[in-house]
């Protein structure tokens, strides 16, 4: 199977990165035309941690947990360098670099994570952290403990009886891990849609750690319209005959849940213009206007966009981090706005101006918030036609800003 991360698959296909018309070059300016000078790749090594006992916040013990890890840099004498990139929901810690040089693709924030880059690891020292029951778990390249890891205790998979897990059990599981490594203090925090959320905790619950914040495509609470909206991504796997309760893991995936749940996310991460330019018009199609049964092309290519997704993903893992993002606002207690007035970090909202997932508006509202405490909170939004997605593929456009706002 491919090392090809999951998200840059889904940039690739979804994003029609094929190469440009002869014709079209032609008409480009001999400037265009010009290739940049390419440096090689970043080469990292994924790395485990491994804890012996995890105590999540509902009270359920986990023995062994272990995760995954990345670093890029080097970790300065006094250890206060150190950059965490909390990755997003179908994400994992694979932020930049790649594996071999002949890797198809790096990681997903590349872009801003390198020698040189916005998030110079010339300068910083930068960690990732692969999540508790991490999405893309039957990828050989990521390492997480959650419902398809066998219970120690039963010879068999978890399914259903690993406890539910939330944005805060995430936070402590790396915080015991940059604890490991004798990193007490973080020049910054940064992630992207579950990320942010994983990043705004941090500052939140351990306000002495952490120096700078950076909420990318996020926000410090989920509400109501956020949170049904996921519920559209658990209900096609709950429903499916397959799916068993949880306990399908000898009898395979409940593919056809799995596969419409990974469409929905896909099309909710991606705003209406993206998406149109992305898949065919329903005026194209002949047999939808004579068969009630016949599918359009466009629901055809994006479920075939989700299977490739489904190969390394599942069910089960969906359904835990759809309720651990669910269940998030910041401290994780019964009031987020308490919860940032303990945050001492100078902060940066970063949403996407086309999100229609974390609506733009969610930032702006935490931002105000933190802004009315008395915070050092700046804003900006991130353009593009890709919504949501715009915090991953169009990071770029706000890499000076990263850079100013890191030094």
């Amino acid at each position: 199977m491919t090392r090809l991360p999951l998200l840059i698959l889904l940039t690739v296909t979804l994003l029609g990165c094929e190469p440009q018309p002869a014709q079209q070059q032609a008409q480009q300016a001999p400037s265009q035309q010009q290739q940049p000078v390419t440096q090689p790749p970043l080469l990292v090594t994924k790395q485990a941690f491994e804890l012996e006992h995890f105590t999540t916040e509902s009270g359920v013990s986990i023995s062994p947990v272990r995760v995954g890890w990345e670093a890029y840099g080097t970790l300065n004498e006094d250890k206060s360098n150190v950059i965490l990139i909390t990755h997003f929901f179908s994400g994992s810690s694979h932020a930049a670099g790649k594996y071999t040089p002949e890797d198809a693709a790096a990681g997903y924030w590349d872009a801003i994570i390198g020698p040189g880059k916005a998030i110079d690891t010339n300068t910083f020292y930068v960690i990732s952290v692969d999540t508790l029951a991490n999405a893309n778990v039957f990828d050989p390249n990521v390492i997480t403990t959650g419902p398809a890891t066998i219970n120690p205790a039963t010879g068999k998979p978890y399914g259903l009886s690993f406890p539910v897990v939330t944005i805060g059990d995430f936070v402590e599981v790396q915080k015991a891990l940059l604890d490991s490594l004798g990193i007490d203090s973080l020049h910054a925090v940064m992630g992207a849609s579950m990320g942010s959320f994983q990043a705004i905790e941090w500052a939140s619950r351990y306000p002495e750690r952490v120096k700078r914040l950076i909420p990318v495509i996020g926000s410090a609470y989920m509400d109501a319209w956020a949170a049904v909206r996921l519920e559209r991504w658990a209900y096609p796997i709950k429903t499916d005959p397959n799916w068993h309760n949880g306990d399908y893991y000898e009898k395979g995936q409940p593919e056809q849940g799995l596969i419409t749940a990974l469409s929905y996310i896909i099309q909710d991460a991606v705003h209406p213009n993206g998406f149109n330019l992305r898949y065919p018009a329903p005026a194209t199609d002949q047999a939808p206007h004579t068969d009630i049964l016949a599918p359009f092309s466009a629901w055809q290519q994006l479920r075939e966009h989700a299977a490739l997704r489904a190969r390394v993903q599942d069910a089960n893992h969906i359904l835990y981090l759809v309720r651990a993002s669910q269940l998030f606002r910041a401290g994780m207690g019964d009031d987020w706005q308490q919860a940032l007035s303990q945050i001492k970090a100078k902060t940066l909202f970063l949403p996407a101006a086309g999100d229609q997932l974390l609506l733009p508006q969610m930032s702006r509202h935490s931002a105000d918030v933190m802004q009315a405490q008395g915070k050092n909170v700046d804003y900006a939004e991130i353009p593009g036609d890709w919504g949501h997605l715009d915090g991953v593929v169009g990071i770029g456009a706000v890499a000076e800003l990263i850079t100013e706002f890191l030094n």
